[in-house]
């Protein structure tokens, strides 16, 4: 697997310093699963009575670590928890050998940590159809349990990178009743990135006391609005995971009415999701494309993923080329309403065309110079109803191509 060599020019300075959250600990080593010289595998474990929720990749050729989670997360027990995860081998695809190899790794696990397998949940991420060298793993296990540390969590982002060019963190704190609650995530993605479920791997912790049912419930709904919003290079992955734990260490319950940790939880999904599109394999710039006055929000959802999966709108915008009839094509071809008449296209805040013909407004120059801008703003108004939607997205340049043409080397 090709090294990487830069860093994505939408990157963040660095990476954030987290807040320490009550009842999970973490660990990274280095397991040469399929890297040499850095870490590779993550362990969390959540204290005892943590509530987890999670949701999955669609994918019809979804991964043995996808479809054991999905097994386990509806679990209620007393119990601690567990996350383990390597990068480097994805195993998807694998027969019954992956699902030994999950087996292996999750059952070791409980062992090693004293939690039952049913509240252990494995990820694997990377190269499709190579068994997992799951003993790589297993052995590691002892020297995980022993470098288990409340602040380890950046070296947790590093060591489930596969293409990233950077490790992605996240983190909101806020006052419920007079008691702080702190929520931290990590993720991990930067190609194979399309919406159909969680697009990326993704491990949020929160110290909250929260019911299953009810945590499940925030993350499912917000998921359609950040991970499901969110595309690189309309391909989706077969091991999308995201996981939300709470180990209800602050002492402070939340219910499904609390607006304050709903907002909290969004922002740190959304700033994760967004850090993904920054990180897009070969991405020079951040695209908003936002899309109003669609007849339904299924509408708005269909013409906002045509123009923001397009490769013809994303090699223009690569080149700063301001050609707008790359938009119209796309809301053509969606399948969902729109008439030609009645849609205006805005590159931010520039009205390019209108009533079915560009805006006489509109001068090309203006349009070149604000595509030279590293975050881009496409906005649609369809004319047609009140639906809106958005997603983001990112350019599509050569390094893509040379990203994926030497992946597996």
């Amino acid at each position: 697997m090709a090294k990487i060599e830069h860093v994505s020019p939408l990157a963040p300075a660095s990476f954030p310093e987290l807040p320490i959250v009550k009842g999970v600990s973490f660990a990274a080593v280095e397991a040469g699963v399929k890297y040499a010289g850095r870490k590779d595998v993550m362990l969390a474990v959540m204290a005892p009575g943590s509530s987890v929720a999670g949701v999955f990749t669609k994918s019809a050729t979804r991964s043995a670590a996808v479809l054991d989670c999905q097994s386990k997360v509806g679990n209620d027990a007393p119990s601690g928890a567990a996350f383990i995860v390597n990068s480097g081998n994805a195993n998807a695809f694998t027969g019954g050998n992956g699902e030994r190899s999950v087996q292996a790794v999750t059952q070791a696990v409980a062992d090693c940590v004293g939690v039952p397998t049913s509240r252990v949940f494995s990820s694997s991420t990377g190269v499709i159809g190579e068994p997992l060298p799951h003993e790589r793993i297993t052995v590691k296990l002892r020297e995980l349990r022993e470098g288990l540390s409340a602040d380890g969590i950046e070296q947790a982002a590093q060591a489930i990178r596969t293409t990233d060019t950077f490790a992605k963190g996240a983190s909101k704190t806020i006052d419920i009743d007079g008691q702080t609650v702190q929520i931290a995530g990590i993720a991990k993605g930067s190609g194979m990135i399309a919406p159909d479920m969680a697009t990326m791997l993704v491990y949020i912790f929160t110290d909250a006391k929260i019911d299953r049912v009810d945590l499940q419930a925030f993350v499912s709904e917000l998921n359609e609005v950040t991970f499901n919003a969110i595309t690189v290079d309309s391909d989706t992955s077969t091991s999308d995971t995201l996981l939300v734990a709470a180990t209800g260490l602050a002492g402070v319950k939340v219910t499904p009415e609390s607006k304050a940790f709903k907002s909290a939880l969004h922002d740190v999904m959304l700033d994760l999701a967004h850090q993904v599109v920054r990180d897009g394999e070969g991405a020079t710039k951040f695209v908003e494309v936002r899309v109003s006055g669609a007849k339904s929000p299924a509408d708005a959802r269909i013409h906002a993923s045509a123009i923001a999966n397009s490769p013809l709108v994303k090699t223009a915008i690569a080149g700063e080329d301001p050609n707008w009839g790359r938009i119209v094509m796309a809301i053509g071809k969606s399948g969902a309403a729109a008439d030609r008449d009645k849609l205006s296209i805005r590159f931010g805040e520039i009205l390019v065309a209108e009533n079915g013909w560009v805006a006489p407004s509109y001068n090309e120059d203006d349009g070149a110079t604000y595509m030279k801008n590293q975050g881009i703003v496409l906005h649609v108004d369809l004319g047609l109803g009140d639906s809106s939607d958005t997603m983001w997205t990112c350019d599509l340049t050569h390094g893509y191509i040379t990203i994926n043409a030497d992946y597996r080397s």
